[in-house]
């Protein structure tokens, strides 16, 4: 299967190394030491509650509005982010696949474990892959499917596995339409065509080639919220994401030039997308990937489902032609998604930097390149 081959290559290379035993975070009444967060969180000051309205707000995109592509365009130059509604997922679908989730994280810690993904694994239930590059343990347990869920349902659920994977499995396809469109209103902003990008070309519409795995958080209520890290700072090594949250917030974003965490707030039925390192490569720079992390709640449990989506594995990504003059070089080689997870695994927040052939085009320094941002 293509979409295993990509994430497969990358992670059997670098496998996860931790070296600690799956904690039920449901069941702790005080802040372990091994999850306290050395300071606040406070690298950059955080925007507030998200339940006030504040000057800084991601854009809400109404995909039935004839300037959609336009909006979406000044979105990705101008925050890496942004939310969709009107995206003709049915509000059934994503009730179920949240259903599906909760389902999933309320099963006792050594019933997960049935289905617990190897160190050098793709698929399964385990925490977060970049919590080997932190101190400090995250306040969040993950389940990663690529391809079919059919055989880590079956270990969870050996009599009562159908209803999860059916859901999985119309979640994947109806994610993949909508990633398939989403990519090119954001391509098609930037003026290019499927002539452009010949391995994206469209057979019908919302329908496009590419691989993509489907990640579900969970992130328990906290006893010491303000000390503790629900998923630490990172961009997606993705051409984009696209993320159902559930009503607690919880994402926070890092626009580009404010140095303020900026609260993404849940939305009734609306999806967050977010432009990843590959769309950074592709846009040539013009499009930053977002640094984005993910904060707990004292009193409320948080479910996010995350649609990563990239290209077929055989596919080198490079920033595209017709981006590309005397005034605007290359700024990156080409590479391809399992090279470049691989790049990420090792390298984390330095892996754009370590793909990158010149300078960028402000001539002083990669505005993706986050080596600097102190989370723990």
């Amino acid at each position: 299967m293509p979409s295993r081959a990509v994430f497969s290559d990358a992670f059997e290379s670098h496998p996860l190394n931790l070296h600690h035993k799956f904690l039920d975070l449901n069941s702790v009444k005080e802040l372990p030491e091994t999850h306290a967060w050395t300071s606040q969180l406070d690298d950059y000051p955080f925007s507030g509650d998200a339940n006030i309205c504040y000057p800084e707000s991601v854009p809400m995109i109404d995909l039935n509005n004839e300037n959609a592509t336009e909006l979406i365009g000044h979105a990705c130059k101008s925050w890496g982010i942004f939310q969709v509604i009107n995206h003709k997922i049915s509000k059934n679908l994503l009730d179920e696949v949240e259903l599906a989730g909760n389902r999933l994280f309320s099963l006792p810690t050594h019933q997960k474990l049935r289905a617990a993904r190897p160190a050098d694994g793709v698929s399964g239930y385990g925490v977060a892959r970049i919590s080997s590059f932190f101190p400090k343990h995250m306040w969040s347990e993950g389940f990663t499917i690529v391809g079919s869920p059919l055989e880590h349902a079956r270990q969870l659920w050996p009599d009562d596995y159908k209803k999860f994977c059916d859901t999985i499995e119309e979640y994947q396809k109806e994610m993949k339409k909508l990633a398939g469109q989403l990519m090119w209103l954001m391509l098609g902003s930037l003026g290019i065509t499927e002539d452009d990008l010949k391995w994206a070309s469209t057979q019908e519409v919302g329908s496009v080639s590419g691989s993509a795995a489907l990640q579900l958080n969970s992130y328990p209520a906290c006893p010491d919220p303000d000390r503790a890290m629900g998923l630490a700072a990172h961009t997606d090594s993705t051409i984009l994401t696209i993320l159902h949250h559930s009503n607690t917030s919880g994402l926070q974003v890092l626009r580009e030039g404010s140095n303020r965490w900026v609260t993404v707030p849940p939305h009734p039925g609306a999806l967050a997308i977010h432009v990843g390192d590959l769309m950074h490569i592709l846009s040539n720079g013009l499009y930053p990937s977002v640094l984005h992390r993910a904060v707990v709640n004292r009193t409320r449990h948080r479910l996010s489902i995350a649609y990563l989506y990239g290209p077929p594995s055989s596919v080198k990504i490079s920033p595209l032609s017709k981006l590309v003059d005397k005034f605007h070089p290359p700024l990156y080689r080409p590479i391809t998604w399992s090279e470049y997870l691989g790049t990420k695994a090792k390298h984390f927040d330095k892996a754009l930097t370590s793909v990158r052939l010149c300078a960028p085009r402000n001539g002083f320094f990669d505005k993706n390149d986050h080596s600097s941002v102190q989370v723990g």
